[in-house]
């Protein structure tokens, strides 16, 4: 064999070899990250807890079981998620003072805003909006306002899981200023406020 021969031989095993891995490295399966969980889109679910009266204790007398139902829809910018949500809960009876008695929260709705810092599944928001609250006369109040509009403060934190499932933690508080109620010592007005606590399950969609 020629010089010449052994030296086009020599260069075309030295190129196999140095073609080989790189043609396997091109067949090989790629990795792709699993895609970001994402907040956006609509969503209803339930939630119960409690409404109570005085801070520090959610436990304490004069509270009412709060259970209700939630509809929403999120939108997610990068980290942040925007939305909006509107809610209906019965209250149960939580007790006020007013002047001469009592009166009790019967029923809630409120429609609120919502914005919070995603850290993937884990979402932490504040919220704030209008509250309609339904009051009824209880111990030595004649009458009372009925439905009154106040404004609500919250905030919490929700876990995402699969399947479109997420769990939270809530707490709002309600102020409803001017609630007229007649016992009597007479006709006063009262600003009334309240506090729930309560974890709910949303369903996305």
């Amino acid at each position: 064999m020629s010089s010449q021969a052994k030296i086009v031989l020599t260069a075309g095993v030295l190129g196999i070899c140095l073609l080989g891995p790189a043609m396997a490295a091109d067949l090989s399966p790629t990795y792709n990250d699993p895609p970001a969980f994402q907040w956006s889109g609509a969503y209803v679910g339930v939630h119960g807890g409690t409404a109570f009266t005085k801070m520090p204790n959610p436990f304490a007398d004069r509270n009412g079981f709060a259970g209700g139902v939630q509809a929403g829809y999120n939108q997610q910018m990068g980290p942040a998620v925007l939305g909006a949500e509107i809610e209906g809960s019965y209250l149960g009876g939580a007790e006020h003072d007013v002047h001469g008695g009592k009166i009790k929260e019967k029923w809630r709705g409120a429609a609120k805003a919502k914005a919070g810092v995603s850290f993937d599944q884990t979402l932490l928001f504040g919220t704030g909006g209008v509250a309609l609250t339904k009051f009824d006369k209880s111990d030595n109040v004649s009458n009372a306002d009925g439905w009154k509009v106040g404004y609500l403060l919250g905030a919490g934190i929700e876990q995402g899981f699969a399947g479109g499932l997420s769990a939270k933690v809530e707490y709002d508080y309600v102020r409803t200023p001017g609630v007229e109620t007649t016992s009597a010592l007479g006709t006063s007005k009262t600003t009334i406020g309240s506090h729930e606590l309560k974890a709910g399950i949303n369903y996305r969609f």
